[in-house]
């Protein structure tokens, strides 16, 4: 069974930072890009950071420069490092991975991060 589960979401001020890790299922990390997306109340879910098998990584305009997506081969892990956080960046965290294979995509459930101004 696939299973993406993340952790590491909490709530700061404005400036802090945050680190989220997303633990993948054996079979399906070393196939498969993984990502991380979010997703504000009544907001539709916005990719935030991509890092492909090989290590290529690729994110959006408002993050670049304060989030970094790093994956940890031998753990099955990626990471999602958060600094300057803004009350912008409030919301539910997912973590995602595409088999780069099938092309089939797993989510985790989620994990909130909320930043105060």
């Amino acid at each position: 069974q696939v299973q993406l589960v993340e952790s590491g979401g909490g709530s700061v001020q404005a400036g802090g930072s945050l680190r989220l890790s997303c633990v993948a299922s054996e079979s399906i990390f070393s196939i498969s890009a993984m990502g991380w997306y979010r997703q504000a109340p009544g907001k539709q879910r916005d990719l935030v950071a991509r890092i492909t098998t090989g290590g290529t990584t690729n994110y959006a305009d408002s993050v670049k420069g304060r989030f970094t997506i790093s994956r940890d081969n031998a753990k099955n892990t990626v990471y999602l490092q958060m600094n300057s956080l803004k009350p912008e960046d409030t919301a539910v965290y997912y973590c995602n991975a595409i088999n780069a294979i099938s092309g089939n995509r797993y989510w985790g459930q989620g994990t909130q991060v909320t930043v105060s101004s």
